[in-house]
Parts: structure tokens; C-alpha cells; sequence
């Protein structure tokens, strides 16, 4: 005997998706059907209490502005933050431009760097200058493959120190946790190297990987226009 059709309701039944594009495709339906949209009720995720849809609207309304508030909160901080290292940059630049004499423009820079950052170790070193300055002491010979390292430096280095030699141009390399390594070049970025200024923190997230570096290349640029008075 064959079975008797199937209705068609019951043979392709009605999903939930079926519903929400019906209603996203009939905006006039809670118009002609008020009494349904003030009927419907939802459960708190706050209170666990039922709740109208106007409420649990307000609910997210307000949830929304709280994540609107804190993403506002953070950009006025990091706006102030900016402000606070622009002013540092620019007293630190200054005090460049007020050094006399050449010679003492290498320990200067360093020294104010330190002081005007609070970065805890900054060392420099400096190559092919005039040799009225080869014996300063941020002319140390530098080994060709930390040259060839500087020079090849894109942008300035931020990360773990995983052991590189220019950490031992520092006071105390071992506690050198995270480095900056900002290449010194009178011209263009693809230009060979002239110096490597190193920043050093015992915080390994003081110098990370995923920092921004802009702050680093223009530490870099002031610094190497500056330097290459004594080239």
C-alpha cells in the first residue's frame, strides 16, 4: 500500500531562519501585529530576570556605550602619552642643539636620552668618523658583522636580547633583558649604516616585538643628524 503524501508543511518545515528572514523581509508585520512585540519577553544576562524587548534594548544600548566609553578612555590615553614622549623628544633635541663642542655630542646624547626617557642602559657606537674623534669612547672598534647587522635594519629592532653583541657596548649586558637597536645612517633607509644607538631595559616587555617604532626612527634621524658633525 503506498503511504499517503506528506503535507508540504511537514515535508520541508519551517526553521527558525525561515522566521528571521521573513520578519528582516517584512518590516510592517509588528506594526499590523503590536500585541506580538509587546509580548515578547527575554532573560536578563545581568539579572537573570525576564525582561520586555525595550529593556533588554536599553540593556544593549548601554552595554555598547560602555565599550564606546573605554575604547574613548584609551585613545585619550595614548593621546596623552603621545604628547608626554613629543615633549621628551623635543627637550631632548634641544639639549642636543645646545652641546658646544663635537666631541662631547656622543656622552651628551646618551646621558639625556637616559635621563629624559628613564631608559635604565643606552649605549652608542659610532664608525668612520674623523679621526679627530677616533678616540672617543663611542668609537670603540665595532666588529664588520655588527656593521653589517646595523646597516641592514630596515627600522629600528625591538625584542628579547637572544645574545647580540651590541649588548656588550653596555654597562651591565646581563641585565639587558629587552633591547632597541636604532641604526644611524646620514641618508636614506637603504643607506649604509654609520652607528647603532642601543636601549636596554630589564623588562622584557619594555622593548617588544609588537611596539610600534615610530618614536625609534625619529630617535634615530635626530640622532643621526646630529652625529654627523663628527664624520
Amino acid at each position: 500500500m503506498t503511504p499517503p503524501e506528506l503535507p508540504q508543511a511537514n515535508a520541508n518545515p519551517i526553521t527558525e531562519d525561515d522566521i528571521a528572514h521573513y520578519l528582516l523581509n517584512s518590516p510592517d508585520f509588528f506594526a499590523r501585529h503590536a500585541e506580538v512585540l509587546a509580548g515578547v519577553q527575554f532573560v536578563s544576562p545581568h539579572s537573570q530576570r525576564t525582561v520586555s524587548l525595550q529593556e533588554r534594548q536599553a540593556e544593549m544600548l548601554r552595554e555598547k556605550i560602555k565599550v564606546l566609553e573605554a575604547r574613548i578612555m584609551e585613545l585619550v590615553r595614548h593621546g596623552n602619552d603621545n604628547v608626554a614622549l613629543a615633549d621628551k623628544m623635543l627637550r631632548w633635541s634641544r639639549a642636543l642643539f645646545l652641546v658646544p663642542g663635537a666631541a662631547a655630542l656622543p656622552g651628551r646624547l646618551v646621558t639625556e636620552l637616559t635621563d629624559q626617557f628613564a631608559v635604565p642602559q643606552v649605549a652608542l657606537r659610532l664608525w668612520g668618523l674623523a679621526s679627530e674623534f677616533a678616540d672617543l669612547p663611542q668609537a670603540q672598534e665595532v666588529g664588520e658583522d655588527v656593521k653589517l647587522f646595523a646597516s641592514s635594519l630596515g627600522e629600528p629592532f625591538c625584542g628579547l636580547n637572544t645574545g647580540f653583541d651590541a649588548a656588550q657596548w653596555l654597562a651591565a649586558p646581563d641585565a639587558a633583558v629587552s633591547l632597541a637597536l636604532v641604526p644611524l645612517r646620514s641618508g636614506e633607509a637603504d643607506s649604509p649604516a654609520f652607528g647603532m644607538l642601543v636601549l636596554a631595559s630589564p623588562d622584557s616587555q619594555r622593548f617588544r616585538p609588537d611596539m610600534g617604532t615610530e618614536f625609534l626612527v625619529r630617535f634615530g634621524e635626530i640622532a643621526s643628524a646630529a652625529l654627523t658633525r663628527l664624520r
